[in-house]
């Protein structure tokens, strides 16, 4: 493990704590490699320090630092493991806990400290005095150990409301024996961002001390608060990536950068990485096995994405007008919804999108506009389902549907057996360059026998379908008031290794809204391929 550059300079920092304090977020289990892989992105993204987990304490992340020694190669972060103040009555120089925190080899060290008065009498069962000399040594030790020292200190805001003295002795104490940073940490997160703004103003002229802040996010106010201790002078910053942490979570990364180096004009990472925040949050998503959050701030699918048509046409004679910033900025990109809101610009915007030329065709657009109004009257929903929006779009375009398979018939029959089973047995009749096929095939369900059975009729002519896959498939009822005869709405998502779309059916039925979705999304899995349609 060795590191070749820091954070752009030492005046600011970019902490990010997502492989300890992160990985404690409910459904999330991070298993060694997935915590390498992950301190691999953070690196790349460019924070200044990544905190791995509390070596000694927890055999995963003593394995985690052993590993990273010999396999990672820092380009832009320092390593720091997590630890605790020496044991009361005892000296640091002997605590076992204190020497793993050396053996994992890391270059900084955070140590959390109790700074609220009841924690130290209730939880360490020690005196308040000899709480602080825990904190003196112990920072000293790792000093003399040749270690960066950071101090975090636990519940400080609620301490500091109980006992502002004492918390900021703790602060004094910590910053006097020689830790580099005392970060302030919102432990309960019931802070608000004047309140945050108050204390550490007060704190930082108190003590002298260099303050950071670590906020979690139980108000919703996470990173408006770490912004407030900006505000307030501290010069480092505890997030996680995408938020994660316990209950609700922490300060989110990648807002809190965005802000830094967009609303602050701070640089507090290297050239060009801003852009590759979008594809970093989403790919620890993936590591951590979480859907990335559509309507995250900055990052998410929906967080340039247009809707109402008075958006879109303001958008159309400048984006601006609608978003606090270039999306192209942060990784991200404009996307214009079509629905039942949309007027002529947005549909104008959506087909330039798609690259699909309209020209000055007004009647054109206008059709289409109705056509979509139309539609969602009846149920569609095209702002969750681009591909069927494409294939309405070309179809007008080209005064006739992109059809590569003509459908005869179909079926899909449900066989209750007596031993309480099911078979589900689907029949696909159609025709595709000029032959008639006829499919049968058995799936775990109605809808996925009829998807196999497709597949199986069409897979010979247009081998380019083994590639597709079923990612999701969502169902609606959106009638409630006629029972089981209500009408249903579809979505399935479909994907090709290499990226996925989103198809719509409606029907009274489930299966005949199923299969509607199914046939848009085959054809535009070969529309996508490059196939040029049949008929």
């Amino acid at each position: 493990m060795t590191t070749k550059a820091t954070a752009p300079d030492d005046t600011f920092h970019v902490f990010d704590t997502t492989l300890r304090d992160g990985a404690q977020r409910e459904g999330i289990n991070l298993t060694v490699a997935d915590k390498l892989t992950i301190a691999r992105h953070l690196d790349d993204f460019g924070v200044g320090f990544i905190e791995g987990g509390w070596p000694g304490a927890n055999p995963r992340d003593t394995e985690f630092f052993a590993r990273a020694k010999q396999e990672i190669d820092f380009e832009h972060a320092q390593l720091v493991a997590f630890g605790a103040t020496r044991r009361a009555g005892g000296r640091a120089a002997e605590d076992p806990q204190v020497q793993a925190l050396l053996d994992s080899g890391a270059p900084v060290v955070t140590l959390v400290a109790k700074s609220h008065d009841r924690h130290v009498e209730l939880a360490l069962r020690t005196t308040l005095d000899e709480n602080l000399e825990m904190v003196r040594d112990t920072v000293a030790h790792l000093r003399d150990q040749g270690r960066r020292v950071f101090v975090d200190c636990e519940h400080f805001f609620d301490g500091y409301r109980a006992n502002p003295e004492y918390a900021k002795a703790v602060v004094r104490t910590a910053h006097e024996a020689g830790a580099d940073v005392v970060i302030l940490c919102d432990t309960n997160g019931g802070m608000l961002p004047a309140q945050v703004q108050a204390v550490v103003s007060t704190v930082l002229a108190d003590t002298g001390a260099r303050l950071g802040i670590h906020a979690q996010d139980d108000t919703g106010c996470a990173v408006a608060n770490t912004l407030a201790a900006v505000d307030a002078g501290a010069t480092h910053v505890q997030c996680t990536a995408n938020g994660y942490g316990e209950r609700v979570g922490n300060a989110n990364l990648f807002p809190v950068v965005a802000a830094l180096e967009l609303k602050y004009g701070k640089t507090v990472l290297h050239e060009g990485a801003l852009a590759e925040m979008t594809r970093i949050s989403h790919a620890i998503a993936e590591v951590v096995n979480l859907t990335p959050s559509t309507h995250q701030p900055y990052v998410g699918v929906s967080a340039f994405a247009h809707k109402a048509g008075l958006h879109a046409s303001a958008i159309k004679v400048d984006p601006d007008l609608y978003q606090h910033i270039d999306p192209e900025r942060v990784g991200n990109t404009m996307r214009m919804l079509v629905s039942d809101m949309a007027g002529r610009a947005s549909i104008e915007l959506k087909g330039k999108e798609l690259g699909i030329d309209l020209g000055d065709d007004r009647a054109l657009v206008q059709r289409v506009v109705e056509r979509v109004k139309e539609r969602e009257l009846k149920g569609y929903t095209y702002e969750a389902a681009d591909a069927s929006f494409e294939l309405l779009l070309r179809a007008e375009v080209d005064g006739r549907p992109r059809r590569y398979f003509r459908v005869e018939s179909w079926r899909a029959i449900v066989e209750d057996r007596p031993d309480g089973t099911h078979a589900n047995e689907a029949t696909v009749k159609l025709w595709a360059k000029g032959e008639r096929i006829v499919a049968t095939a058995e799936g775990n369900g109605p809808v996925n026998a009829l998807d196999r059975a497709l597949r199986v009729g069409l897979e010979r002519i247009y081998p380019q379908l083994a590639k597709l896959e079923l990612i999701d498939y969502k169902v609606r009822i959106l009638e409630g008031r006629t029972g089981t005869e209500s009408t249903t709405r579809v979505l399935i998502t479909t994907g090709d290794g290499t990226g996925d779309w989103a198809t719509v059916g409606v029907a009274e039925n489930v299966i005949a809204a199923s299969w509607q979705a199914l046939e848009d999304a085959y054809t535009y899995g070969l529309l996508r391929a490059g196939i040029e349609p049949t008929d």
